[in-house]
């Protein structure tokens, strides 16, 4: 399997966090070197591991704002 590169370009916050130190977190990041993608998943401490998520286009986020109301 290749090598998956990212880099977090802003840190927006904190959803929740596990007794494990797991942190489910809003990030935008940059996968592969391609242009940053909000993304919300769970990272291990120090972002050594991290979760499944989901990763959202600005439109993909705009447009979920539309759905929740607010």
């Amino acid at each position: 399997m290749a090598d998956i590169k990212y880099e977090v370009v802003e840190h927006i916050g904190v959803l929740s966090e596990s007794a494990r130190g797991w942190k489910k977190e809003v990030n935008r990041i940059s996968w592969n070197g391609a242009a940053p993608k909000y993304d919300i998943r769970e990272w291990a401490p120090n972002r050594e591991k991290m979760g499944k998520g989901v990763t959202l286009s600005v439109d993909e986020v705009e447009k979920l704002k539309e759905l929740l109301n607010i």
